[in-house]
């Protein structure tokens, strides 16, 4: 008779904290590299980068990379590139520049501040945008040309034709409307703000815990209750915490004095107003949250990642790839339009510079923020968290008086970096 040993079974190891919190440790290395970035740079400038004022103007010259990463979240997880998003933004301004100045006056006999100047000259840059972004599309969908190769074609060509249409001038004034979703010339004021970060952290509260019954109704494992109400109270602290730093920047006292004469009203001595949310980070959150419900609750979404991870086991399941790549590299000309309406407007005027490097500042905020460049990974979040860091990084360095040229060397290295540390993180997650 065979005798057999029992081997005790081992103990099933207690989750820490993290675990139990189900939060991304990668996401989480971000956060606290970007805390620490903001900690440093407020010690070398004597407390200047964390002030109210300074948040404020990051947050407002984050939105046009922020915005533009998030489409080249989708351009990358699909394992293509578009180097030409730069290019793009200028030529799309020009155009909106050159619509308001030029033709809306001799056409219409529209001229500035016309109640109607604004909204037409967004659709006529949204549309041009999204016609040459599908055109793109088209091009590495159909005739099957290398994304790479399209889009660095695109780099040079809408750059220059940006130049021509503008004939290498500023353009500007413009629309006073249409200023309004630059930044500091369009805000919702303290009042407004305030009952938007209320309403928006109630909207963030809610979807955590209707995803938690979802998962509980249908037999998944769901968190601790305290470690939901710790995330909740995280991202409560987070939206309202922004809605006072940005209520706390104070309208200059003489702009103040200008805008009650412009109503016809005396400014009560002493007053103080705050500027609150700027329109265009609004415009930011909108378009974050419609491409993260995109990216996770449509068939669209779905395709764009299924396609991503394995590009024939896709297009053998029936998904029409070369369509989903036109539909992909459209949205990006559409993203890129609405970032030319907000670096116009913050700029005030059209000029030849604008969108420059922006092509590498994009691709470096999706690649910090996680998105694999092998393809199928990559969260609209995580690509505004990376723009965020990478302008942090940038106003940073101006503030402690780094010169432009190495400010470059550092992103440049940063997003090597960036690269590698990714590529590590992904090998022993697969080693696990």
């Amino acid at each position: 008779m065979t005798e057999t040993s029992s081997q005790p079974i081992p103990e099933k190891a207690k989750p820490s904290l993290f675990q139990q919190l189900e939060l991304d440790m990668r996401l989480l290395g971000m956060i606290g590299a970007f805390v620490i970035l903001c900690i440093g740079f407020n010690i070398f400038t004597d407390g200047r980068f964390l002030t109210p004022r300074n948040l404020f103007n990051l947050s407002i010259q984050t939105v046009s990379v922020a915005i533009m990463a998030c489409g080249m979240v989708f351009i990358i997880v699909t394992r293509h590139i578009d180097l030409s998003v730069g290019a793009l933004l200028a030529t799309t301004s020009a155009v909106m520049a050159m619509t308001q100045t030029e033709l809306l006056p001799q056409v219409l006999g529209m001229g500035l501040n016309n109640p109607a100047t604004w909204a037409i000259t967004i659709v006529v840059g949204l549309f041009v945008g999204t016609l040459i972004g599908a055109f793109h599309g088209w091009m590495v969908g159909y005739l099957t040309i290398p994304a790479f190769i399209v889009t660095l074609g695109g780099f040079l060509v809408w750059r220059n034709v940006a130049w021509y249409l503008t004939s290498g001038q500023t353009i500007g004034p413009l629309d006073s409307t249409f200023l309004m979703f630059g930044g500091t010339n369009g805000t919702l004021g303290t009042t407004t703000s305030w009952l938007f970060g209320f309403f928006a952290t109630a909207i963030a509260i809610w979807a955590l815990w209707s995803s938690r019954r979802a998962k509980a109704a249908h037999g998944f494992p769901v968190k601790p209750v305290w470690a939901e109400a710790t995330l909740a109270g995280i991202i409560a602290i987070a939206i309202l915490g922004y809605v006072y730093i940005v209520n706390s920047y104070a309208i200059p006292a003489r702009r103040l004095q200008r805008m009650f004469e412009a109503r016809g009203e005396t400014m009560p001595e002493g007053l103080v107003v705050g500027y609150g949310i700027p329109i265009s980070v609004l415009i930011l959150i909108i378009v974050a949250v419609t491409l993260t419900i995109v990216a996770r609750k449509t068939r669209f979404g779905r395709y764009i990642f299924a396609t991503g991870g394995n590009p024939d086991a896709a297009e053998l399941s029936g998904i029409n790839t070369r369509l989903l790549t036109v539909k992909i590299f459209a949205l990006m000309g559409f993203l890129c339009a609405v970032s030319a309406v907000v670096a116009s407007a913050r700029l005030a005027n059209h000029s030849n510079d604008i969108g420059t490097l922006d092509e590498l500042r994009v691709i470096a905020a999706a690649v910090i923020g996680g998105t694999a460049l092998s393809g199928g990974i990559g969260t609209i979040y995580g690509a505004i968290l990376g723009a965020l860091i990478m302008q942090a990084l940038q106003s940073g360095m101006a503030m402690v008086g780094v010169d432009a040229p190495f400010q470059n060397i550092v992103v440049g290295s940063v997003l090597v970096l960036a690269v590698y540390i990714d590529i590590v993180y992904r090998k022993r997650l697969g080693a696990k």
